[in-house]
């Protein structure tokens, strides 16, 4: 919520920008009729409803789609106060006084209205709910009454009625929470949450507020309230506008506990959450601050910086015009100028994550610069274990962590600050692999009453969302207690968790990006420092036993190539010998390459293709060496009929030994059937009496 604060002058650009972290993307998706008299947020549903005297057009935004056409409904005249489709979209309530809502099944065109009992009582909002015990809530100045939809006799059917004296009330589906307002200064707190579990009633709680110079009482408003949903957990954010200081309460199941607070700069704020990091609007002040309470943490993620519209130009306008009118949306009114600022008087943060100019009947989606977040920062192992923490841009944050600690390595930075940031990567990873969401890609889904995660108060406080079907195992989410009380959670499952591995490694594909996008680029670059680089490699190695994941084998191929290309050649076997480089063929073909200057370290390579029982490998090696009576012993002995007889009968000839030629050539005429008939045999056995003459 946002008041009269003055607008800020944006620079356009199409990249990322500097100066921010937070931006909006050109276009928004217009959502203005003509003769449209209010825009209306439908949580439940996901709906932007825009009013003329005798329609409601809806636009859906689940998944955002700034050129979607509109729905539309009939709808009599009258006042409204406020308007909500059913979860299952079939019923349209519209509250038309402080006394009365009216209700139209969009099946059968019948109406009828549910009027107060009593003239001293006033409704201040309803909203629909997916809890099995009622369809729909009217929140009234005494209390909540709690009502069934009967479709058949026309009218509600009260189930049940919570007696409380409440001033006003803040709900959001997203957390299925209610928070009732109630005393002189509004700073009493009742709170149901009505979920697909049932409804659960929370402990009573009072909110600090500070007081003011002239030791007056101030009052608490409903905008200065914000239930949000981050990580699972559910806290409600206050405005102290005496203290300027945003207090932090979190759910619990047995009570509610201030858990901090954050600085304010601004009369007027909002929040939004995008990717379960806070964003803390300072409206005045013209800037967002960004905050990631995964840890509970009071510290923002980076400085104070504005919001950006990106992708903003006059031919981007006349793009989205000619767009707007293909696709049947409307047009909005004075794009000259309207859009060309931010934190306008009339902009309305929506939960949670997007924003709505009313006056320009405009509707933004808010994102995060993951690119701008992480340049600016200088906290390598902080902005690494935030970009592990995001879910919507997966693959961006993959890649720039990757770079970030490529960049470190060449900046010859401590090896300690090296190893952590590596310790991060990979233990991510690990927890990953675990939970199968590694590379899972992200998806925006359309939120309806069948599909709407669940809010449910947990018996643990794990941040799983234990309103889901039964028959779901819950994913484990990284960072969660699981030592204290019961939580409220919300949680957007990924999928039924993989059954624990009982033994062996994992087979970590995150490793063959580790090695591609930072150890294969930066070892040319790194000549001169092979020590470094080994240091480096042995903390990534010791890393990966530890979070038990498989090495990518080029990563032991770069050890062997550092090593020797330093001409450290006793080290070298040692960790060979020590497996401290697992065997692999890619090793041993290294050792092979390397020990070109160093017979004791090319054995190395060939016991290990030996070892690995690399038979055909080996045998070629033999040949290519000139052991090609060795190689046919070998070849017999362990069956390797894959190696063409033409290399041996080509190694002996090279040799000059005639005697030696014919042994081979009588080799294979005794042991491969048709082999006399061959053109190899007439070929060389001419060449054998060459050699003899």
């Amino acid at each position: 919520m946002t008041g009269d604060a003055s607008s800020s002058a944006l620079s356009y650009s199409s990249g990322s920008n500097a100066l921010s972290h937070v931006y909006i993307q050109y276009p928004p998706l217009r959502c203005h009729v003509p003769g449209s008299r209010k825009l209306f947020y439908d949580d439940g549903n996901k709906l932007i409803l825009s009013l003329t005297p005798n329609q409601v057009f809806s636009w859906k935004i689940a998944t955002y789609n700034p050129y979607a056409a509109p729905s539309f409904d009939p709808i009599s005249e009258g006042s409204v106060l406020s308007i909500r489709y059913s979860l299952d979209l079939k019923h349209l309530a519209i509250q038309r006084s402080s006394h009365e809502i009216q209700f139209w099944n969009k099946e059968t065109g019948d109406t009828f209205s549910q009027k107060c009992r009593s003239e001293s009582e006033s409704i201040l909002g309803f909203f629909w709910t997916d809890c099995p015990t009622c369809d729909i809530v009217f929140v009234k100045t005494s209390g909540l009454e709690l009502y069934t939809y009967g479709t058949e006799s026309r009218n509600l059917q009260l189930v049940q009625t919570k007696k409380l004296s409440i001033s006003w009330y803040i709900y959001t589906h997203e957390s299925r929470l209610v928070l009732l307002a109630s005393g002189i200064q509004c700073k009493s707190f009742t709170g149901f949450q009505l979920s697909s579990a049932g409804m659960i009633s929370l402990p009573k709680f009072e909110m600090a507020m500070a007081k003011s110079e002239a030791n007056s009482k101030p009052i608490l408003a409903a905008e200065d309230l914000h239930i949000i949903t981050v990580y699972g957990r559910i806290y409600c954010l206050q405005f102290d506008r005496v203290a300027m200081l945003l207090n932090s309460y979190r759910f619990y199941r047995d009570a509610v506990v201030q858990q901090g607070s954050l600085p304010v700069y601004s009369d007027r704020i909002s929040v939004s959450v995008v990717d379960n990091v806070l964003l803390v609007h300072q409206v005045e002040a013209r800037v967002v601050i960004i905050y990631d309470i995964y840890a509970d943490s009071q510290a923002p993620i980076s400085a104070p910086l504005p919001l950006f519209l990106r992708g903003y130009s006059k031919a981007n306008v006349a793009f989205s015009q000619t767009a707007s009118r293909t696709s049947g949306a409307s047009e909005s009114k004075n794009l000259s100028y309207t859009e060309e600022t931010t934190y306008g008087d009339q902009w309305k943060f929506l939960v949670p994550d997007l924003v709505l100019d009313v006056s320009n009947g405009s509707l933004w989606k808010i994102s995060l610069d993951l690119e701008g977040i992480s340049a600016s920062s200088s906290e390598v192992q902080l902005i690494l274990e935030f970009l592990q923490r995001r879910k919507l841009e997966a693959e961006k944050a993959k890649q720039l962590s990757l770079a970030i600690v490529r960049t470190i390595i060449l900046e010859r930075k401590p090896i300690p600050m090296v190893a952590r940031a590596v310790d991060v990567l990979l233990a991510a990873y690990s927890q990953a692999i675990k939970t199968c969401s590694y590379n899972k890609r992200s998806r925006t889904e359309e939120i309806s009453s069948s599909n709407a995660p669940n809010a449910a108060v947990g018996e643990s406080i794990t941040g799983i969302d234990v309103s889901r079907s039964i028959n779901h195992k819950p994913e484990s989410v990284p960072g969660y207690d699981s030592h204290n009380r019961s939580v409220m959670a919300t949680s957007e499952s990924d999928g039924p968790s993989i059954e624990k591995k009982e033994r062996g490694d994992l087979l970590e594909p995150g490793l063959l990006d580790f090695y591609s996008h930072v150890f294969s680029p930066i070892k040319e670059e790194m000549t001169g420092d092979g020590s470094y680089l080994t240091a480096i490699t042995i903390e990534f190695l010791q890393s990966c036993s530890l979070e038990k994941l498989k090495v990518y084998p080029n990563t032991y191929a770069l050890l062997v190539q550092i090593l020797a290309r330093d001409e450290r050649y006793a080290e070298l076997g040692l960790f060979i010998m020590n497996k401290i480089i697992e065997p692999s063929k890619e090793v041993a073909l290294q050792l092979l390459d390397s020990g070109r200057q160093n017979q004791q370290i090319r054995k190395l390579g060939l016991d290990i293709l030996r070892q690995l029982s690399l038979h055909h490998d080996y045998v070629l090696l033999l040949v290519q060496d000139g052991y090609y009576l060795q190689a046919l012993r070998y070849a017999r002995k362990n069956k390797v009929n894959t190696v063409r007889p033409s290399l041996f009968l080509e190694a002996a000839y090279i040799s000059k030994d005639p005697q030696h030629l014919a042994a081979v050539l009588r080799f294979f005429s005794d042991f491969i059937p048709g082999f006399k008939s061959s053109a190899d045999h007439n070929t060389y056995h001419r060449f054998v009496a060459e050699l003899n003459s």
